[in-house]
């Protein structure tokens, strides 16, 4: 397949700029993995999906204030996006600005700090904090980094909202945006249900907002994401097997954590960086069922989900969403998918 393949009209109008007032006022589209039509349901309806012994996959990453913004030596203005703290004075980072700094220039940020221009890696910059740490910048001026299609700057209620309720490994430049929709009294009704959770970490970078360049997509080269799936996930996927449940990825950053730790055709404890690309075509090891919002057209999170609900289902299903008016992307509506082979 191409990248073309996975071309779809959005009005811009679709593109939810901010949240809902409520986590789980969302809608939430269901397609079971067959050939009948979608659902139109409400995230509060997930419990009636689910069943005891189920065990929900979550991402536990924590969106750290990545965005800087500064001034190189000569004056020019300078937005910086932290895409991986390496320890407390270094980082890569992508740096926007007229003219691209040079290694062994220096850029002020907004308290008077400067951070040094140590080389390039790829399209990531290495930066050297000269007086205080990257923590401490990121606290004190900081920014929330909010995709590139909400077109408005972050305010306070982003600090929340745009990180999960269960949120605590610091590390992530984009939320796991489909656990966005879980608030306490949903996750309570799920624990009265006897439905089970894990986490893994999977710290999302930029690049999931990459557009894939190659039309060939056997060429194209997947930016790297640093996650663990350690030893008691394992040990409760294992155990949910055994009950008769089903293991439930909450967001596509789970998806690719579970099936990364499996590659060679067996779950283990994983700890490290991935490049799994997954796209029609691939045979899924762990995943039985997922929840995930919508995805930018073109994207390998499109691909991921095609791969995992059948191409076919899941344009038609984005047609359908596009008609009913749903709200797209970091912000918008969900979809809850059986995997296909799983119907």
């Amino acid at each position: 397949m191409r990248r073309s393949d996975f071309h779809y009209e959005l009005p811009a109008e679709l593109i939810a700029q901010h949240p809902l007032p409520e986590r789980s006022g969302s809608r939430l589209l269901v397609l079971d993995g067959s050939q009948t039509p979608p659902r139109d349901r409400m995230f509060t309806d997930l419990p009636s999906l689910l069943k005891p012994h189920d065990l929900l996959i979550f991402n536990n990453t924590q969106v750290m204030r990545a965005r800087l913004f500064g001034h190189k030596e000569t004056g020019g203005q300078v937005e910086i996006l932290i895409e991986r703290l390496l320890d407390a004075r270094e980082a890569l980072a992508h740096v926007r600005a007229s003219k691209s700094p040079k290694p062994g220039s220096r850029i002020r940020v907004t308290d008077g700090a400067w951070l040094s221009v140590v080389g390039r890696e790829g399209d990531l910059f290495r930066l050297r904090a000269l007086e205080s740490d990257f923590g401490e910048q990121m606290a004190r001026h900081g920014h929330m980094p909010l995709p590139p299609y909400i077109q408005r700057p972050d305010d306070v209620l982003d600090e929340s909202r745009y990180q999960t309720v269960f949120a605590r490994r610091t590390g992530a430049v984009a939320a796991p945006t489909a656990a966005l929709h879980f608030d306490e009294p949903m996750l309570a009704r799920l624990d009265a249900l006897g439905v089970a959770r894990a986490e893994i970490t999977l710290h999302v970078g930029a690049g999931t907002f990459q557009p894939v360049r190659e039309d060939d997509l056997e060429r194209h080269h997947m930016h790297s994401e640093w996650l663990e799936v350690d030893e008691t996930v394992c040990e409760r996927i294992e155990r949910t097997r055994q009950l008769g449940g089903r293991v439930i990825a909450v967001g596509t950053t789970s998806v690719r954590s579970l099936e990364t730790a499996a590659a060679d055709g067996r779950l283990r404890p994983f700890r490290g960086e991935s490049r799994l690309f997954i796209r029609p075509g691939y045979r899924f090891r762990v995943v039985d069922a997922m929840i995930t919002n919508f995805h930018l057209p073109e994207s390998t999170l499109l691909m991921l989900v095609a791969a995992f609900s059948g191409y076919s289902e899941i344009m038609k299903a984005y047609r359908h969403a596009i008609d009913q008016r749903y709200r797209f992307f970091s912000y918008g509506d969900a979809m809850f998918l059986t995997r296909q082979d799983a119907a």
